[in-house]
């Protein structure tokens, strides 16, 4: 069974970059594994690559994560050089993140068109292969129904370990898909909605949950237990008052208190409550490995003390 780590994501534009830095300087000095940035467009909110770079430079040990690029953004080899040179830059903490993309308000104001869902995870397939590549040989040649390639190298410094890579998902596809290609295996939701509304409560549920592990278990066999399985959390209120805080919140969605707190990534309740809930979700669903916002740092910075790296 793995040990927790804890990482934070950085989802609003701060007021200035000096307050930007300190979330992960913050971070860090509270014991958080990661730091990271999610990829959508035409909202307030920094770039992964220049923000993680800024990042990199007023840090130290906490490694740097994307929550998640975007595979239509980016051509594979554009994306590989780039987190290869800002993997040298921070002495290999990157683990990057990326999906097959999933938000309808991203390519509506880009333009960008939204292929179906096979074709777009077929094409994630590809560009995991590219990055493995990338990362692991001196030299990419890649000839794929989406992508080509021909010797293309990427920058690698000796000694320093290649970037870890985070692929989540919540449909079978695309959790076989992290499976074969993940270091780090994000089990999330089912986003093909393109948007998080009311529906998503059915896909939030522990049964469903159940099920996704069930995937996982089935194509990591063996390794279960090896990897880090990943949850972006929902919901973090931690505290006395915290349950009463689920009691009022969970008619906007349509359910009870008590179902809202049995969903595996609302995080609340007293601190040893949290603990206790914390401890069962790995036990059961294997989750060692909790995301957290940027807001919620301080008040879920008892249970990084308590918890990480146990």
């Amino acid at each position: 069974m793995r040990s927790f780590k804890f990482g934070v994501q950085i989802s609003q534009k701060p007021e200035s970059v000096a307050a930007f830095c300190e979330i992960g300087r913050k971070a860090e000095d509270l014991g958080f594994y990661s730091v990271g940035i999610p990829d959508h467009l035409g909202g307030d909110q920094y770039s992964p690559i220049a923000g993680l770079t800024a990042m990199a430079m007023v840090t130290k040990s906490i490694t740097l994560g994307s929550f998640v690029f975007c595979n239509d953004f980016r051509h594979p080899l554009v994306l590989a050089q780039e987190i290869a040179t800002l993997n040298i830059i921070s002495g290999g903490r990157v683990e990057v993140g990326i999906g097959a993309g999933w938000k309808d308000s991203d390519y509506l104001v880009s333009g960008i068109s939204k292929e179906k869902a096979s074709i777009r995870i077929a094409r994630l397939g590809e560009t995991l292969q590219i990055l493995r590549k990338a990362f692991e040989e001196e030299a990419v040649t890649f000839h794929g129904d989406h992508f080509r390639i021909d010797g293309a190298s990427v920058p690698k410094e000796a000694g320093v370990e290649r970037p870890q890579i985070l692929v989540g998902g919540g449909g079978p596809k695309m959790l076989r898909l992290a499976c074969q290609f993940g270091d780090v295996i994000g089990v999330n939701a089912n986003l093909s909605a393109g948007s998080v509304g009311p529906e998503l409560v059915a896909e939030v549920g522990p049964d469903a949950f159940d099920r996704r592990i069930e995937i996982v278990q089935a194509e990591l066999g063996d390794r279960f237990g090896e990897v880090d399985i990943q949850a972006l959390t929902f919901i973090v209120k931690i505290g006395d008052d915290a349950n009463k805080f689920v009691d009022e919140m969970a008619p906007i969605f349509g359910v009870t208190g008590d179902v809202a707190r049995s969903v595996p990534i609302v995080v609340t309740g007293p601190k040893e409550q949290v603990i206790e809930d914390l401890l069962e979700r790995r036990e059961r669903f294997g989750f060692n490995y909790f995301v957290i916002h940027d807001n919620e740092v301080d008040e879920f910075a008892p249970i990084v003390e308590a918890l990480s790296g146990k």
